[in-house]
């Protein structure tokens, strides 16, 4: 049954690393929505470039500081 096992991990890592592409993608949209949002309300009107650079950085940083992968054995 090695073989069964070792299809099996391979299939969870691969939703696994969909999954996590999906919530990356999705806090992305939330972060570049957030700085946008908070750009209007602090009166400035940046360029979509800088505001999309900016959201990119935060959530990439987000996801570097929380993305522990956990193993389970």
């Amino acid at each position: 049954m090695g073989l069964l096992d070792s299809l099996g991990g391979l299939a969870a890592s691969i939703v696994g690393a969909i999954i996590f592409l999906v919530f990356a993608i999705l806090s992305l949209f939330v972060t570049v929505f957030i700085v946008d949002a908070a750009a209007g309300i602090a009166g400035l009107s940046p360029d979509d470039s800088y505001v999309v650079l900016s959201g990119s950085i935060l959530a990439a940083a987000a996801i570097v500081a929380g993305g522990g992968i956990a193993t389970l054995e």
